[in-house]
């Protein structure tokens, strides 16, 4: 009996000793508040997320010493109630409940964007960190809230990508529809400053409110389809994201030419929308979150789906885990390390309050720690299933690229991406190119569009049950390019000219049909001084302005121009004179100055090669001391071939280039002066608008254009322009001239010009133009989106054959210009003749080398000769059987050659066997030196004269020369 008492005193030991040694190692409690819509979507998704990840966490790490204990709320979907807990009268804020009876260290949540204000007021009292990864308002920011910390992107991250995606295709408006909450009022700054940058204008705003219903959705849509935009972002809640669609393709817009933008609050829970919403939202762009794949991903995937049926087993089974999920069960590991990290506190510090707070807010105490788990909450950098978790940027979640979708189906297609550095891409690691229009095909997949249509939208469409166009017109100075009349009957107003029928062409070109009234400019509702500044600034009180307009910088400062439809410019009219021949120096004319230098300079060059030629061939004319001859030779010897006699074949050669270039020259001078004095010459009075100014001319424009201006900007005196209404009133003004009353010269634009001379071309002419305008356009308001399309159907007129046809209906062409006008400058100049004068150089150049180069080799030969062998010193020649020409040979001999005068009968001098044709000295019988003998006498024999002759008589040889001085 004694042994049972032991055995149970013994086990009692036992069990104490396991549950104190339990005690020991159980992990300290960490309480954190968890604040959620549970009724909503991403309220259910995310719940389930933190559960799981809390589970994961510690599954993982075992030994951890801290353990988060989960307490989660219903904010009950209120903005009022957004932490109330509605079981008593006194509604408790859930999270001064959480932070008064659970002592809770964090709060995670709120979920919505105005609930986190609320609760991170109180956590910057007590000092506890509101983590949430569903707040993604931009009023949100660390600065008024420290102990505020975003674990999921910034609205204002995404703005950049929906402005570059709308850049991208083309679109110059857009309509913005969002919640009237904190949500959806948060990212407007910061989207309106991403549209300005790329000049996108938004014409509309449509706020819906939370209290919206079926029928006020359905009337605010009916607003937007009477608009002429066609493109809308859309930046609301699930909840109305999901009725916006229904109703939007209940009314007719989701069809062919509309644009829906989604922002990443819808497009990252997409795939848990309801099936029928989805197909309701086909052909709708989105941007979203991108998140990296992996197979802990898919993992984790398969486990929530588990679970969150399990928890939620009357919700669609078509519910996956979305990004706000992983952000969810990302931030409860952050948080998780954090605590582990700070350890627990049991110190608290009370805090007295006022009186107005007392009752809800007295019990509360300071977070001693609240600082340091911030800090490590911040600071825990981690690559999670969201991808990298990263708060340091200003206690928010750091988002450098985005995926741009295209909703189909019953679900979604990636189309490209868009990342800080690249812009818009198709593929992820592909630079992007940032696209400026729709002149550019985007760097994106091909888009299946609302009503399945692959062709781009225009963004804008003229509204069906709009009014008409309203185009105002004013009628020109010349009714030929714009006049206009009204119908008595219709009492309506009609138009006609060149500017219009170039605009009822541009509207039957555009791809859409266009109705319009035309408004003439001047009546009540349009009216003012009837300038044409007047009429372009008039341009927001109608719809397109139409006529004579020019494109002017100060204009385009408030308006906007399609491309013009004329070409630019401003010219002057001035009468024309016929110039008279009174000059004694007009033989000088038909060669510019250049030309007369370079032919005389090329005349002495010539003459002084050839004289050279022919001295270095021996030529008699040129051998002999210095004289008037001598020099007369060399200044005119490339003309005298007939009177001097030319001996060389390269000095041939030279004279005949030489005469082929003055024939030349002479038929060109010849020709132009014969026009110079019989061809009538008209120039113009002016051609300087500068002296003008100097004579102090006065000069005329067309009254109520911006030429007046412009004259002024230049210089002239006010004084000094007069304006003019009519073609008639120029003419009678230039007649008169500016002594009589009349202008010296009109300044006006060249297509005034052209018609101006089409009737008045006799006596007048066009100078200039000296100064530049853009020409003739249509005037739009700022943005107008008919400004592409006209710009585009003008180009296209302009381009072929329309704009000829026009013109000539409205153009009289027989004569724009004073046909017998000759230029002023018609003198021949030097690089005219620049081939033939380079022709002529070259040979002349090369003769003279050539020549130079055989007397040295001649030379270099003679010498040469005379040291081996001292018997030749003159040179011989040889008589062949049948008599051999040695006239050439004999001119090449030096000074002890013999020469000799010939009588006006040939000499015959027989020499037996050989002789020398270069000496008349014989060869001795009994040596054989050679001697070189010199005749004196008139009877002697000069060897070296050009026309000797050998002759063969017999068996003797004689040898015969005749020739003449």
């Amino acid at each position: 009996m004694d042994r049972a008492p032991r055995a149970i005193l013994f086990l009692l030991l036992i069990v104490d000793f396991g549950v104190a040694q339990n005690t020991t190692n159980k992990a300290d409690e960490f309480h954190v508040g968890v604040i959620l819509n549970l009724g909503s979507l991403v309220g259910k998704v995310a719940r389930t997320s933190v559960l799981l990840a809390a589970e994961d966490f510690y599954a993982a790490h075992p030994n951890y010493s801290t353990k988060l204990v989960l307490h989660i709320r219903d904010s009950m979907a209120s903005d009022v109630q957004a932490a109330l807990n509605e079981s008593l009268n006194h509604t408790k804020l859930q999270a001064i409940e959480l932070l008064e009876n659970y002592k809770v260290q964090a709060i995670i949540g709120p979920q919505k964007s105005s609930e986190a204000v609320f609760i991170s007021k109180l956590g910057n009292i007590t000092q506890v960190p509101t983590v949430s990864f569903t707040a993604t308002s931009s009023s949100l920011t660390s600065d008024s809230m420290p102990y505020f910390v975003r674990a999921t992107m910034n609205d204002s991250a995404q703005v950049k990508s929906i402005a570059s995606l709308i850049q991208a295709y083309g679109w110059r408006e857009v309509v913005l529809v969002y919640d009237d909450t904190d949500y959806g009022r948060g990212i407007l700054p910061y989207l309106n400053d991403a549209l300005q940058e790329i000049d996108i204008s938004v014409p509309y705003r449509s706020v819906i409110p939370l209290s919206a219903t079926s029928e006020s959705i359905m009337q605010e849509l009916y607003k937007l389809m009477k608009m002429q935009t066609r493109v809308f972002i859309v930046h609301t809640s699930t909840t109305m994201t999901s009725l916006l669609f229904t109703k939007a393709k209940e009314v007719g817009m989701m069809n062919k030419g509309f644009v829906w933008i989604i922002t990443d609050g819808v497009a990252n829970i997409l795939e848990s929308l309801n099936p029928s919403v989805i197909e309701a939202m086909n052909g709708v762009l989105g941007v979203r979150y991108q998140v990296p794949k992996s197979q802990e991903l898919d993992n984790l995937s398969i486990r929530w789906s588990r679970m969150y049926q399990r928890d939620n087993p009357d919700e669609s089974p078509f519910n996956k885990l979305s990004i706000v999920g992983l952000w969810g069960y990302d931030a409860v590991w952050a948080l998780a390390w954090a605590a582990e990290r700070v350890g627990i506190s049991s110190i608290r510090n009370k805090r007295t309050w006022s009186s107005k707070n007392s009752t809800c807010l007295q019990s509360m105490a300071i977070y001693t720690n609240g600082h340091e788990l911030l800090t490590a909450i911040v600071q825990n950098k981690f690559r999670g299933l969201s991808g990298d978790f990263d708060l340091t940027d200003r206690q928010q979640l750091k988002v450098s690229m985005f995926q741009i979708i295209n909703v189909v189906g019953r679900g979604w297609r990636e189309i490209g991406f868009w990342t800080v550095e690249s812009g818009l891409s198709r593929q992820l690691n592909q630079n992007g190119l940032k696209i400026t229009g729709s002149a550019s095909m985007p760097d994106l997949n091909p888009v299946i569009w609302p009503g399945e249509s692959t062709d781009i939208p225009r963004g804008w469409e003229i509204p069906r049950t709009g009014k008409k166009l309203r185009v105002g017109v004013l009628t020109s100075g010349y009714p030929e390019f714009i006049k206009t009349l009204r119908d008595p009957v219709t009492n309506k107003t009609r138009a006609s000219g060149l500017s219009i029928d170039i605009f009822e062409e541009a509207v039957k070109r555009l791809p859409f049909a266009l109705t319009y009234d035309y408004v003439p400019f001047g009546t009540a509702d349009t009216a003012s001084s009837g300038s044409y500044n007047d009429f372009v600034y008039q341009v927001y009180k109608i719809d397109i302005a139409v006529g004579d307009i020019t494109v002017r910088y100060n204009r385009t400062l408030y308006v906007d121009f399609t491309i013009p439809y004329t070409e630019s410019g401003v010219g002057m009219i001035v009468p024309v004179r016929e110039d008279t021949i009174n000059n004694m120096w007009i033989f000088l004319k038909p060669l510019s100055t250049g030309m007369w230098f370079g032919s005389i300079i090329l005349f002495i060059y010539t003459g002084l090669v050839v004289w050279l030629l022919e001295y270095l061939n021996g030529n008699e004319h040129v051998h002999g001391p210095f004289s008037l001859k001598q020099l007369g030779i060399t200044m005119f010897f490339s003309i005298l071939e007939e009177k001097e006699k030319l001996e060389r074949f390269l000095s041939r050669i030279v004279l005949l280039v030489w005469m082929f270039v003055l024939l030349v020259l002479t038929s060109s001078y010849t020709a132009s002066f014969a026009s110079m004095l019989t061809v009538q010459k008209l120039s113009p009075t002016v051609t300087d608008f500068h002296e003008l100014q100097k004579k102090g001319e006065y000069v005329g424009f067309h009254r109520g254009s911006y030429i007046e201006g412009l004259l002024v900007d230049i210089g002239f005196e006010r004084s000094m322009i007069r304006p003019y209404d009519t073609p008639g009133d120029f003419y009678c003004a230039l007649s008169k001239g500016s002594k009589n009353g009349g202008i010296a010269a009109l300044v006006h634009e060249v297509p005034y010009i052209k018609l101006f001379l089409a009737n008045y071309s006799k006596g007048y002419t066009m100078v200039g133009p000296i100064y530049k305008s853009a020409g003739f356009a249509f005037v739009l308001p700022k943005k107008s989106p008919l400004r592409a399309e006209l710009s585009r159907a003008i180009l296209n007129i302009t381009g072929g054959d329309s704009i000829i046809d026009i013109e000539k209906k409205w153009i009289n062409k027989k004569s724009h210009q004073n046909e017998d006008k000759i230029d002023d400058s018609g003198a021949i100049t030097f690089g005219s003749f620049g081939g033939l004068f380079l022709l002529t150089g070259i040979v002349t150049t090369f003769s003279l080398s050539v020549a130079v180069l055989l007397n040295h080799h001649k030379k270099y030969q003679q010498n040469t000769g005379g040291r081996g062998n001292d018997q030749n010193e003159c040179a011989h020649g040889q008589q062949g059987e049948d008599g051999v020409s040695l006239g050439e040979q004999a001119d090449q001999n030096s000074d002890e050659e013999e020469k000799c005068s010939d009588t006006e009968n040939q000499t015959t001098l027989a020499v037996p066997h050989s002789s020398n044709t270069n000496s008349d000295q014989l060869p001795d019988s009994k040596n054989n030196n050679i001697g070189c003998r010199s005749t004196e006498n008139n009877g002697a024999t000069s060897l070296t004269h050009a026309g000797s002759q050998i002759i063969h008589r017999g068996d003797k040889t004689g040898l015969s020369l005749s020739g003449s001085s």
